[in-house]
């Protein structure tokens, strides 16, 4: 097998959606040879005038140079071009790294004709190495002449690294009696563990909606998907989800993030969003089942995140899964060490629709057989009561396998 064409995720979607053009937006890629022969890994977008931007970054203190440039960029709010390479991070590059941000930025403005600060870089890959900034300068203006509306295919490629599929989602929503669209691409299948995973998002919607506000809308639209999954617990330092509302749709000025006119908006943006973020978990690096866990009972939101997080991100509960083994006392490990409040005594623990452990210990006359083919599935929710408060949380994950420490052992080379 190519390390340039893995092997498609089992659980991976059938087919790549029907992606509608969104008025104000078109697209480009090509291939630069970064990293990767034979496959797009260079992505150019280019938005109307007047376009608004909202954006969420990693958190991580060692941001690649994309992820500070475009930080600044998002100041005013305002956008014309995204430009985005796979296969090199460009991060703890230092000064060669900005020079290399600037570069590709400055053509790109010159190839679109809008000022440099309305370009937004993003690169995603391996981190610590160097490249010249020169060589995307070349092909952007290139590209500009080949840009068209709906060519989602090929841009959700370009802006793959160890991804097996093309990720990408749709949603329309209605706002004061015009209808919008809204329609995004992601990456990502390791070092996810996104704290705003490697995870990159761009979402575009035709809605007129102010940045100030849309940055709102993207900040609380993030909580419940991308900043709820996780693979490996690693947190990326190019994370970086960028919104763009071209405001072709002319639907009615929006004044505020609680305007109810925003309602459908909300719901369809969290679909799209959630869509996408599932589609990384789904795509985790050697992953054969999508988990998903749920903790009840907690002293709060919050506290059920963490202890969530805790359950998702245990090595020993996803070797378990990926085994098909429903081993209770692995969850109640993680559960313990999360550092929120549990009452021993009164957990209460369950695979599916499969109680297996309530009151603080194993359920009466438990029957392992139903358990035990539940967990042959590909699709496994955890559900822990923790027996403190009314906190709830669901957070997703995948299991960990061999394939995990196979695709990361040569990940350079």
């Amino acid at each position: 097998m190519s390390k340039n064409l893995p092997a498609i995720s089992p659980l991976a979607p059938a087919r790549f959606p029907r992606m509608p053009e969104i008025p104000g937006v078109r697209f480009s890629a090509l291939a630069a040879g970064l990293k990767y022969t034979g496959r797009k890994d260079l992505f150019l977008a280019e938005m109307a005038k007047g376009t608004q931007v909202a954006g969420v970054f990693t958190t991580s203190k060692t941001a690649s140079e994309p992820v500070t440039w475009c930080r600044d960029a998002l100041k005013d709010g305002k956008g014309r071009a995204l430009v985005v390479n796979a296969g090199n991070a460009n991060a703890f590059t230092g000064a060669a790294g900005f020079k290399t941000v600037d570069i590709t930025a400055t053509a790109t403005a010159k190839a679109v004709g809008c000022r440099k600060s309305d370009v937004f870089v993003a690169s995603t890959g391996v981190i610590g190495e160097t490249f010249d900034g020169q060589l995307i300068a070349n092909l952007v203006n290139k590209m500009a002449k080949t840009l068209k509306p709906g060519n989602w295919k090929a841009a959700a490629e370009a802006i793959r690294t160890t991804d097996t599929f093309s990720k990408a989602a749709t949603a329309k929503a209605m706002i004061g009696g015009k209808s919008v669209t809204i329609g995004g691409i992601a990456k990502g299948s390791g070092m996810i563990a996104p704290d705003m995973a490697t995870m990159l998002s761009f979402v575009f919607t035709d809605a007129k909606i102010p940045s100030n506000i849309l940055q709102k809308l993207l900040a609380a639209s993030n909580k419940k998907s991308f900043n709820s999954i996780t693979v490996d617990s690693d947190t990326s330092t190019s994370d970086t989800c960028l919104l763009f509302a071209t405001g072709q749709a002319r639907n009615t000025t929006i004044n505020s993030a609680a305007d109810p006119a925003l309602k459908e908006f909300k719901a369809a943006l969290d679909q799209v969003m959630q869509s996408l973020a599932h589609q990384i978990v789904r795509d985790g690096e050697g992953a054969t089942k999508f988990v998903a866990v749920t903790v009840e009972g907690a002293e709060n939101n919050k506290a059920a995140r963490r202890i969530a997080l805790s359950v998702a991100n245990s090595p020993l509960v996803k070797t378990a899964i990926a085994g098909e083994d429903a081993n209770w006392g692995r969850v109640v490990m993680a559960v313990g060490k999360a550092g929120e409040r549990a009452d021993r005594d009164k957990m209460r623990i369950q695979f599916g629709d499969h109680v297996i452990a309530n009151d603080g210990g194993a359920v009466p006359d438990y029957d392992e057989d139903p358990v035990a083919a539940y967990m042959k599935g590909d699709e496994i929710q955890i559900t822990t009561h923790v027996g403190i408060g009314r906190g709830k949380a669901t957070v997703w994950t995948c299991d960990l396998t061999h394939g995990y420490i196979t695709i990361n052992a040569d990940y350079r080379s």
